[in-house]
């Protein structure tokens, strides 16, 4: 039986990223083994990492733990590479699929006497660490990383135009490819909420019936860059701030700096620091803006979402915001005065939003291409 392989650097990537690319591959008849750092787990807690566990072994995928650490710097992805390198050797795969940059150097390194054995690398890049605007750093470090590894990659994803057009004119990978995100699963948006039940889950959440609610679903981080968020709220007049409230739905990667900044600007009852969510949908249908204030993305899913609940959006002029949201909607990062009049206008005009050029983001539209991407390489 066929064999693949689908590699990441931490658990989170495999349950958001990757559960559709697993069906995928199942009903191309491979056998689907998964590699990722379940301890260390990401975005996601321990207890929903044991969950995905389950869920693998449910649908027969076998999965192995990757000591993998997020610091692209520790000597402990030295013992990844090495655990990485031999789960190869030993399963023989015929497509291994790797996500993440960590994890996308230790599988290429690891694959590359297989690949002169037939097996087909596949690697998807959820956003370059450099691009327009980046730290010169990430230039000097991560670019000519990332140049080298291609020639040991027969696909390269990438899931935005800049990243695309890059990796197409400098790399040097056997294939480039642009695949629109990782897919919305629409059927999770698919439903109405009663005004009685988006009044109960407000009150719920200490919000008014006639509050105005802003949502902002990331991981707590310097790069998701909340903090600028938190400070275009607090220059609002007390008169407006009074009616405004802000969902921050997250894992808390900050320990508490940024519940400590609402604090003392005096806006932390306009603020619901949420943690780890499972209701993202039922938290997007009771809001009415979405925001992003992100410093960096690859094509970011929380405005993908945000797009299909109608919502109209204010995000940072970072790559892959710019390749969803409209110029008028844009704002400089860490223009906070700019962020703030945005608000206001969005106040004054309080309307729902239709994204035409949603369908192209579906999860259906996405793993079709996926799909055939799979197929080129058996």
């Amino acid at each position: 039986m066929k064999k693949a392989l689908i590699l990441a650097s931490v658990a989170s990537m495999i349950e958001q990223f990757n559960m559709g690319n697993i069906k995928v591959l199942q009903e191309l008849k491979y056998e689907v083994h998964v590699a990722t750092n379940f301890i260390d787990s990401g975005t996601i807690t321990r207890e929903r990492a044991e969950e995905l566990k389950n869920k693998l072994k449910d649908l027969n995928v076998k999965y192995y733990q990757i000591d993998f650490d997020r610091n692209v710097l520790s000597t402990k992805n030295i013992q990844a590479y090495k655990q990485v390198k031999q789960l190869i050797k030993e399963n023989k795969y015929n497509i291994i699929h790797i996500h993440s940059p960590i994890g996308g150097v230790c599988g290429r390194l690891a694959a590359r006497k297989e690949r002169k054995n037939g097996t087909k690398v596949i690697y998807t890049a959820h956003g370059f660490h450099f691009f327009k605007g980046a730290p010169a750093k990430n230039w000097l470090i991560y670019y000519p990383v990332e140049k080298w590894l291609s020639k040991y990659t027969d696909c390269l994803i990438t899931i935005n135009e800049e990243d695309y057009n890059l990796a197409k004119k400098k790399f040097k990978a056997k294939n480039v490819e642009y695949v629109p995100g990782i897919g919305v699963d629409e059927n999770k948006f698919n439903f109405e909420m009663s005004r009685e039940e988006r009044n109960e889950l407000r009150k719920s959440l200490g919000i008014n019936e006639d509050d105005f609610v802003l949502i902002y679903v990331a991981e707590l981080s310097k790069r998701k860059n909340q903090q600028m968020l938190i400070k275009a709220i607090s220059l609002l007049e007390p008169n407006v701030l009074e009616k405004v409230k802000v969902l921050l739905p997250g894992k808390d990667s900050m320990n508490g700096k940024y519940q400590e900044l609402a604090k003392n600007l005096n806006v932390d009852k306009n603020i619901q620091f949420l943690g780890y969510r499972t209701d993202i949908p039922k938290l997007m249908k009771i809001s009415d803006l979405a925001v992003s204030t992100s410093r960096q993305e690859g094509l970011p899913v929380n405005l993908m979402e945000a797009m299909f609940c109608n919502l109209p959006i204010i995000a940072t002029d970072c790559r892959g915001n710019r390749d969803l949201v409209q110029k008028e909607s844009i704002v400089g990062i860490d223009s906070i005065e700019e962020l703030k009049n945005k608000i206001m206008q969005r106040l004054a005009n309080n309307k729902k939003y239709v994204y035409n050029s949603i369908r192209q983001y579906t999860e259906k539209n996405v793993l079709e291409k996926v799909k055939k991407i799979y197929y080129n390489y058996e």
